[in-house]
């Protein structure tokens, strides 16, 4: 095995092929709404029954998501990982659940994840399949109308930084696959694990902002790519 720790970060370019639509148009509008009206902590300040409803719909469109080859792909990757002792480490920027279905376990969602909700009462997380609205109960405190969606809006931190930077200190290989590259703090990994010696390779449809820093920049759909990279490396000599 030529690599003993992985590390692959995902972006939205992963999803689109199930159908998830990307982070943001080139007009800057986030499925028709400004990114501030239903991604920051102010915009859900001022207009609690917009934000949900825009996370309750799609909420409601991943059910009709599946997880494409390139999921599964990275599923394979982690299998054989953990089969020949090495370590590995799935960080996605997506909040859908397209990693886990296809079976990746260990997994971060560091923008949060739209089947969660978070309390802003007693601050814990709870599962949530169905809409929030003001009627909502925490199952934690029992506080009505306390839920919001458990997603990291601009201006908050994304989650798990700790672990993800002691990870990209021990990495020896570290993989982006279908990011754009402008969104930090994902879009320093690569200098993070250049800086740790790690060998570094993207995966995408286009290149990225950061798509100099890669020792090798792979383009073409991801489920294509992806699949064709992880049985390259697991059927090496």
């Amino acid at each position: 095995m030529q690599f003993k720790s992985i590390i692959i970060l995902t972006g939205a370019g992963i999803s689109a092929e199930s159908g998830i639509p990307t982070f943001r148009a080139a007009d800057g509008l986030w499925e028709d709404h400004r990114i501030e009206d239903v991604a920051s902590p102010e915009g859900f300040a001022r207009n609690r029954a917009l934000v949900q409803r825009f996370y309750n719909l799609r909420r409601a469109a991943l059910s009709k998501a599946e997880p494409n080859p390139a999921h599964k792909a990275l599923m394979e990757l982690e299998s054989y990982m953990r089969e020949n002792g090495g370590e590995f480490l799935l960080i996605t920027q997506n909040v859908d659940d397209l990693h886990e279905r296809a079976g990746s376990q260990n997994l971060i969602h560091m923008h949060g994840a739209l089947k969660s909700a978070l309390c802003t009462h007693c601050e814990r997380r709870q599962p949530q399949h169905s809409d929030i609205d003001e009627r909502s109960l925490c199952e934690h405190c029992k506080t009505k109308g306390s839920l919001r969606p458990d997603i990291v809006w601009f201006g908050e931190v994304p989650y798990q930084m700790g672990r993800i930077e002691a990870a990209l200190a021990r990495c020896d290989l570290f993989v982006s696959i279908g990011t754009s590259g402008a969104v930090y703090p994902a879009a320093g990994f690569v200098r993070a694990a250049r800086h740790y010696g790690a060998r570094t390779i993207e995966l995408n449809l286009d290149p990225s902002a950061g798509s100099a820093l890669f020792d090798d920049s792979r383009l073409g759909k991801a489920s294509a790519l992806v699949p064709a990279w992880v049985k390259s490396l697991t059927h090496e000599a």
